[in-house]
């Protein structure tokens, strides 16, 4: 059964202090280095969303693990000393498991939810086989779920991986690098997408000891040893853009997020640049950023979002809600989401009267139709980002009803909490499942 939640917000100004849970995207990283070095790395202030979670666990080897030997497993395939890792609909996980156990002395079958079982991993699983590794597909070619015998016999240090599918692809390859008996020297072909996540990798990988080179598009790591390192996960500048996209609709707004600093390794730090367009500024003190809305005209018109694609959706929808015909590029790995996040856009904006026009590469805004009603009813797809970035609209609209409201449990578990601490009523009802 999926529940359903009604927000609804009487005035319009939001005042308060938000405590963010970790990164989701620092947290899977560190650990996946922790798990790499055997104990010499710690990581603190570990993140409660449930893609993290359920690494954890993987990476413990604890409930979401289950070992299947000799018998008849829930994929059809008869077993021997397999153990089946089901990761649900956690996309890093996927991307970094993929490439982790290729590394562990056994072998494993490797699946998720349905929606995963759509996500492709043929580009990683090619560049993996191209190092040594053993990978079969178990259903369709270049999909999970996939078949991973570890303990690579690593053929060769040099690949080519393209740069503008999933830095996911390129972050998994990175991290098992020193771990590889001849290094890795990795060639990106063409640009690269959401850089500011390769950098991120390498960051956390240098905390943990491990030196890298990158010129022009090769990135070189050798075989080398992980330190003794503790690795803090900031607060998540993903979750943190929500609260910009509620101040952007609100008439007041002062918020206050603790543990944010201006100098981040995460990408979407970026938000604060984008929403000063809005008339939202960043102020940071106190061990923390404060946010404070200014009224003013947006000029802005043409938003670049290719190092940061996690925010399309939250700019987009805060762009329609204030009828600014604003033009949008970099968005092409969101057709590969956990949902395909353009349509998912095109028809939730519809609702209010706004279209999102593909062409080519360029999607553009046209909110000569826009209107606000006196509810709405947003469809989530089984995606936490829609569900987040379509709720500031109950600052403008009387009843926003959204569907499936633990859909948010992947990356924010606390959201709709958190809405209630400044303000929002949060009720809860049940759908059809």
């Amino acid at each position: 059964m999926k529940h359903n939640i009604i927000l609804t917000k009487k005035n319009k100004s939001i005042k308060g202090t938000v405590h963010l849970t970790g990164s989701k995207s620092e947290c899977n990283r560190a650990l996946v280095i922790e798990a790499l070095s055997n104990g010499k790395v710690k990581v603190e202030n570990i993140s409660d969303a449930a893609d993290t979670v359920t690494l954890l666990e993987v990476l413990s080897l604890k409930s979401k693990v289950e070992s299947r030997k000799s018998k008849e497993n829930d994929l059809g395939l008869q077993t021997q000393d397999l153990r089946l890792v089901n990761i649900g609909p956690a996309g890093t996980a996927m991307r970094f498991l993929t490439a982790y156990f290729t590394l562990q002395d056994e072998e494993v079958i490797l699946t998720g939810s349905e929606r995963m079982k759509q996500r492709p991993i043929g580009i990683l699983v090619n560049a993996l086989r191209e190092l040594g590794a053993d990978i079969e597909y178990v259903e369709n070619e270049g999909f999970p779920p996939i078949k991973i015998k570890g303990s690579l016999e690593q053929a060769t240090s040099k690949i080519s991986i393209k740069g503008d599918i999933s830095s996911q692809y390129i972050t998994a390859l990175l991290l098992i690098a020193a771990r590889l008996p001849l290094g890795l020297e990795l060639h990106i072909e063409g640009e690269l997408t959401s850089r500011p996540y390769v950098e991120m990798t390498l960051a956390m990988l240098q905390s943990a000891g491990i030196k890298h080179s990158w010129k022009d598009n090769v990135i070189a790591i050798s075989h080398q040893e992980f330190i003794s390192a503790s690795l803090h996960v900031e607060p998540d500048w993903s979750a943190a853009s929500y609260w910009y996209a509620i101040a952007a609709l609100a008439d007041e707004a002062e918020l206050f997020l603790p543990g944010l600093t201006q100098y981040s390794l995460q990408g979407d730090s970026v938000i604060t640049e984008i929403m000063a367009n809005f008339g939202i500024t960043s102020q940071f003190k106190d061990g923390g950023v404060y946010l404070q809305k200014e009224v003013k005209p947006i000029i802005r018109k043409v938003f670049d979002l290719k190092e940061c694609p996690d925010l399309a959706q939250t700019i987009i929808v805060v762009c329609a809600a204030l009828g600014h015909d604003a033009t949008f590029t970099g968005l092409e790995t969101l057709k590969i989401k956990e949902t395909d996040r353009v349509k998912a856009l095109q028809n939730e904006l519809a609702k209010i009267g706004v279209k999102l026009i593909e062409k080519g590469q360029v999607y553009k805004l046209d909110c000569s139709g826009k209107f606000i009603p006196e509810q709405i009813f947003v469809n989530t797809y089984d995606d936490h980002r829609m569900a987040m970035a379509f709720a500031p609209l109950a600052l403008l609209i009387p009843e926003v009803e959204i569907e499936d409201a633990k859909v948010v449990e992947k990356s924010y578990p606390a959201f709709w909490s958190d809405l209630e601490k400044v303000g929002f009523e949060v009720e809860a009802v049940k759908g059809e499942s």
